[in-house]
């Protein structure tokens, strides 16, 4: 018999592997539990019962491990992952949470990171940039993007309804309703303003005259082909506003540059992004670039990586950027490079993938920018030195 050739001291240090929680552990207990009680052998399902109660034992010691709930409190500890964090909030704040997306915090960093491009580029040479402003920046970020998700949650509530992946947003799952969300929205705004008004007096006018942008965006689906082009134009107002904020005023020989070198970065990732979604959009009538280019995406998006790099080549002579700031600039120009030539555009999963990655590009400019900036100053200081002894 099978039982008879088991050792129980096998049997015991089998058991006693898993008393330290392995990974993927309630996966692999299920797994054996099916293929084992599959079978009729009396012996063999002897051992596995025993087994199966030794996993179930350990796997709830695993589970409850993970979970931490009190008894007391009712709360459960968590990741710090945005996710995480929106998960562990009371339950009727949740919706609100996720409505102003702050579970998915990407597109929060792809509004805020023109804004710090923008920041260190107006440091003084060898300087960092100022860490309050980007605070502010990063406050004003999370309240705008929050902000236009409503506004886009609001506009498309019957679209929403019809696509897979967004059917289950707020609105459209009925959750909040439009007017709540209305009131959320105001309350977004207030605080957005509040922010602003930390800036100068050229920063606050700059910065209100994008609002008409934020609202029209969603409606640029239903009437072109092109709303990601709109969207570039809104999501990289930061590059204007950060650097005027700093400074006082556009140096449009700088801005503007960096302005549309954003809007093209713009229209490459929010391509990608809009790939996922290109069926239900077709279905449900709505309009993106990704319909519009279609087989001809990759040729597309390498256009608009040209017109970027150039837009940042300009941006950083007019700055008097330094060899660290071009050496990010060949580093992101390689990511988008690979990005454009590995992208699946009929893979949801990896066009999220792709379009996900850009947060590291933008991240990768920053520091170029940063340590280009310093550069600055060691450059001067060495010529400063060889003038003295000449």
């Amino acid at each position: 018999m099978f039982p008879a050739k088991l050792p129980s001291s096998s049997t015991l240090t089998v058991l006693k592997g898993f008393r330290t929680c392995p990974p993927r552990l309630p996966a692999l207990s299920n797994c054996f539990i099916h293929n084992q009680t599959s079978r009729k052998t009396d012996g063999v399902h002897i051992f596995s019962v025993m087994f199966r109660g030794a996993l179930c034992h350990q796997s709830s010691i695993c589970l409850s491990a993970k979970l931490r709930e009190t008894r007391f409190s009712g709360r459960r500890s968590f990741s710090f992952s945005a996710a995480s964090v929106v998960n562990s909030a009371p339950v009727r704040v949740q919706p609100y949470l996720r409505l102003m997306r702050l579970d998915k915090p990407i597109g929060t960093w792809l509004l805020y990171l023109p804004c710090t491009w923008s920041i260190a580029l107006a440091a003084e040479p060898g300087c960092l940039p100022d860490v309050g402003m980007l605070a502010l920046f990063g406050t004003g970020a999370l309240l705008m993007r929050g902000a236009g998700c409503t506004i886009n949650d609001m506009w498309d509530k019957d679209f929403d309804k019809q696509v897979a992946r967004t059917a289950a947003r707020p609105i459209a799952a009925g959750d909040v309703t439009r007017m709540q969300a209305l009131v959320f929205l105001g309350g977004q705004l207030s605080l957005a303003l509040g922010v602003l008004l930390c800036l100068n007096s050229y920063s606050i006018a700059l910065g209100a005259s994008s609002l008409s942008l934020v609202i029209t965006y969603p409606l640029m689906k239903r009437v072109t082909y092109w709303p990601q082009l709109v969207l570039g134009l809104t999501f990289n107002w930061g590059a204007l506003l950060g650097w005027s904020a700093v400074k006082g005023s556009c140096d449009w020989s700088v801005c503007l540059p960096l302005y549309l070198s954003g809007v093209m970065w713009t229209l490459i990732y929010d391509t990608i992004y809009a790939h996922q979604d290109k069926e239900d959009d077709m279905k449900v009538g709505v309009k993106s670039t990704a319909l519009k280019f279609q087989d001809q995406t990759k040729l597309w998006l390498s256009g608009f990586t040209a017109a970027m790099i150039s837009g940042l080549v300009v941006a950083g002579v007019n700055a008097e950027q330094t060899l660290p700031y071009y050496s990010a600039l060949t580093v992101v120009s390689i990511h988008l490079a690979r990005q454009i030539y590995m992208v699946d555009t009929n893979n949801a999963e990896d066009c999220w993938k792709q379009f996900v990655s850009n947060r590291n590009l933008g991240l990768g400019l920053l520091l170029g920018i940063v340590a280009g900036n310093l550069w600055k100053e060691s450059r001067e200081s060495s010529v400063q030195n060889e003038e003295a002894v000449k």
